[in-house]
């Protein structure tokens, strides 16, 4: 049976429904939805909270019985977003709500890991943003950091996947149990298996993690392989 999910984007993804249409449709089918930012100079903060509202409740009409917010940096820039927009969505679709961002961090306690590595595409001010959020909700320890510099969510489309093979493999460490990248306009789910054979440990993308985080919500125990290891063991969360 196939289970409908909602996705709340940010208004310049470019990168999950292409990712997501990969997904096996027979089990999970996604129904986007575009949010504009709060301001055009704060490429990384939060979404309007009226689309929000909004486009939660257009999801609603398509019947989805789980809806994620996939902007990972949003919770980055303002305490306690993750319970309130998961609220507004619940009050305005009548379905549990999902952050990304939390999800990351699920999915790093569902492998059983305390110790991170964060490679991501943001900026140096995000991605110690994204190490405080980890350790403050999580628990989690960051060993090794590294940023590609994007400054907007174009940019971050643009890079190339090469550059997070190059980065994981000079940031590895014996410490470190799992990395993470966070940053939904990043492509990842196709790479993430040759990432992890490269480093021998499991690797965590934004728009993969909110997948598992679905399935979860929703019962599913499936495996989906050839996306990354989270997916294909798919632990209870």
């Amino acid at each position: 049976m196939t289970r409908h999910i909602g996705a709340l984007l940010p208004a310049t993804n470019t990168i999950i429904e292409t990712e997501y249409s990969q997904l096996p449709q027979d089990v999970l089918m996604f129904h986007y939805a575009r949010c504009d930012k709060v301001s055009a100079g704060t490429p990384f903060h939060p979404s309007k909270d009226e689309d929000v509202a909004y486009q939660a409740k257009m999801l609603s009409y398509a019947k989805v019985e789980v809806i994620g917010v996939i902007q990972t940096s949003a919770s980055l820039f303002e305490q306690g977003y993750d319970a309130r927009v998961k609220k507004m969505i619940a009050e305005n679709a009548g379905v549990p709500g999902l952050t990304s961002a939390e999800e990351i961090g699920k999915a790093v306690k569902a492998l059983g890991a305390q110790r991170i590595g964060i490679v991501t595409p943001y900026s140096n001010e995000v991605i110690q943003r994204a190490a405080d959020y980890y350790g403050e909700h999580f628990g989690l320890v960051a060993s090794g950091l590294e940023g590609f510099g994007a400054t907007d969510a174009y940019s971050i489309g643009n890079i190339s996947p090469d550059t997070a093979t190059e980065a994981l493999k000079r940031l590895d460490t014996p410490e470190i149990e799992v990395f993470i990248l966070p940053g939904g306009n990043f492509q990842t789910m196709k790479y993430l298996d040759g990432w992890e054979a490269a480093i021998g440990k499991p690797v965590i993308a934004t728009n993969q993690a909110l997948v598992w985080g679905a399935m979860n919500a929703l019962g599913i125990r499936d495996s989906l392989p050839d996306r990354g290891r989270l997916l294909a063991d798919n632990p209870k969360g």
